[in-house]
């Protein structure tokens, strides 16, 4: 059943698993850019049924059945959420202590929170799942064919079971951001060695959105992290490999719960 949750004068679409022992964080899943809640599937419950904590998922404006988010964004605008959405978010949620699980842009998101700890106090740890830390030539050439394929093909249709009256909204609010020339030159790796809490980043081997180099970068720069490149898999771990991540991210998780 669809749940909201007011922000200010914003609705999100959310769910919440309530798995969680006393005293544990709770998990918030960050969704990728043509993500929302119910594309996660059943993972994100899962996962808190695997650590015992509660789980919280979320649709980002523009997403899913939240409130649509006005075009054009700008190239920035995953700073945005890192650091005035996603506060907000967890405040009118009532979480005080949290792990963040982000995908895609929801992993660059989170890295960007974890950056800038002033911003996010009740920070325990990170998952990040095929994350960006800088701007590549194939994830500009893969967000193309995206283009293509909504445009000519029947990915549009696809997108529209999950975000319905947002469907364009999602699309070309992510699509366009990235293909602004000036995103070529979008870099987040001076948020990295400002991070201090534990983290894991998984990319699969065959990701056609970013090569072997961004995990490369989030492990140089991140004191506390470990980096799993996953074989057989392309852009979604928790989709493609789901047993391994479900493994991987219960293993990180329990050994950081205080």
């Amino acid at each position: 059943m669809t749940q909201f949750l007011p922000v200010d004068n914003t609705r999100y679409e959310i769910r919440w698993y309530r798995y969680g022992k006393k005293n544990r964080p709770v998990l918030v899943f960050l969704h990728e850019g043509l993500g929302c809640v119910k594309l996660w599937k059943s993972f994100p419950e899962r996962l808190a049924q695997q650590t015992a904590c509660d789980a919280f998922v979320f649709s980002r404006t523009g997403y899913g059945e939240s409130d649509p988010e006005p075009l054009p964004w700008k190239p920035n605008f995953m700073h945005t959420q890192a650091l005035k959405a996603l506060p907000g978010i967890l405040a009118a949620a009532g979480i005080d202590t949290y792990i963040l699980i982000g995908h895609s842009d929801g992993g660059s998101i989170a890295l960007i929170h974890a950056g800038t700890p002033h911003a996010a106090p009740g920070l325990k740890a990170v998952i990040t799942e095929a994350a960006h830390v800088f701007c590549e030539p194939v994830t500009l050439a893969s967000i193309r064919t995206a283009k293509t394929a909504y445009v000519s093909r029947n990915l549009k249709e696809k997108l529209a079971r999950y975000h319905k009256a947002n469907t364009d909204n999602a699309f070309w609010g992510w699509n366009n951001a990235w293909l602004n020339p000036r995103f070529a030159y979008w870099d987040i790796q001076k948020f990295l060695p400002r991070i201090q809490v534990p983290v894991l980043a998984l990319q699969g081997k065959t990701d056609p959105y970013g090569t072997p180099a961004q995990l490369t970068a989030i492990r140089n720069h991140i004191t506390h992290c470990d980096t799993r490149l996953i074989p057989d898999c392309g852009h979604a771990p928790h989709m493609e490999q789901p047993d391994l991540a479900m493994a991987q991210m219960t293993d990180f998780i329990k050994a950081h719960l205080e």
